[in-house]
């Protein structure tokens, strides 16, 4: 007979088994609230409501990977229990926001919901994994999580918002693109010769220059911070680095560990060069 503990608390059930996405979420939060101009007992309701969002994506996976055949029928009752325990917490959070005057908040997760069901159609359909494309537009709707914490930051509507959203979104997908060139690296039998490093890394580095020479020229002009170009020049010397010097036998978890690294320091930076 299984115990509560064997039956419901599966981590591979409750918990986001691809580590690497934590900071899809985190980054944007953490950015939109440094941004803003205080910290008020409000933020403490998106931040659940956020996690909590982000946290149900595991759980419903595993219930329609159950359905489609994908995984065993006995997934279903932990599944089912941390959807309801996720979908509870996450009512009470929403319902907080609005009591507090933020139920405008509450638009920005409409995007969510449809690239979520995107997923969980691709997920029945067995052709979930390596999607760029669907990871890069998920990750704008995870980044539309900065200019809800600036407004709530804020007590109020901020144009600047978008800005956060289009910077943070625009890093996000240039740091998917990165992570898929340095796991194209792996299947090469020894060190690609130049023309074709280049190759490999064309889109990452066509991305991380992009948003590099975007950044510089919008703070010229005065309509980004000036010194914004700084954290996305630290990205593009990653992607140039490892475009010119490819890991052919890095490990995934490694990269990803890199990434997280990378990441961090991004939003750190980021935070610092917002307020110049």
């Amino acid at each position: 007979m299984k115990t509560f503990r064997s039956k419901y608390l599966r981590k591979q059930i409750y918990l986001p088994q691809d580590h690497g996405s934590w900071v899809f979420i985190l980054m944007p939060l953490f950015i939109g609230f440094f941004a803003g101009n205080k910290i008020s007992t409000t933020a403490i309701y998106l931040i659940v409501a956020a996690m909590t969002a982000f946290f149900i994506r595991q759980p419903v996976t595993a219930a329609v990977k159950a359905y489609t055949g994908r995984r065993p029928r006995t997934d279903l009752p932990a599944a089912r229990f941390w959807i309801l325990i996720y979908g509870f917490i996450a009512l009470l959070m929403l319902i907080g926001l609005i009591f507090r005057g933020f139920a405008n908040v509450l638009y920005l997760a409409i995007p969510g919901f449809a690239i979520f069901g995107w997923h969980l159609y691709l997920v029945s359909k067995r052709d979930e994994r390596k999607q760029a494309g669907l990871e890069i537009v998920a990750a704008g709707a995870l980044a539309l999580a900065a200019p809800a914490a600036l407004w709530v930051a804020n007590d109020g509507y901020d144009a600047q918002g978008w800005a956060l959203w289009i910077l943070v979104w625009f890093q996000s997908a240039a740091s998917i693109i990165h992570a898929y060139m340095r796991l194209s690296h792996r299947n090469q039998a020894q060190i690609p010769e130049r023309t074709e490093k280049i190759q490999l890394g064309k889109r990452a580095l066509m991305y991380t220059s992009f948003n590099f020479v975007a950044s510089l020229l919008l703070g010229i002009f005065g309509l980004l911070p000036r010194f914004i170009f700084i954290p996305f020049l630290l990205q593009l010397g990653e992607t140039v680095w490892w475009a010119f010097n490819p890991a052919i036998k890095a490990k995934p978890t490694a990269v990803g560990f890199r990434q997280l690294a990378i990441s961090t320091l991004f939003t750190i930076l980021f935070i610092i060069f917002w307020s110049v």
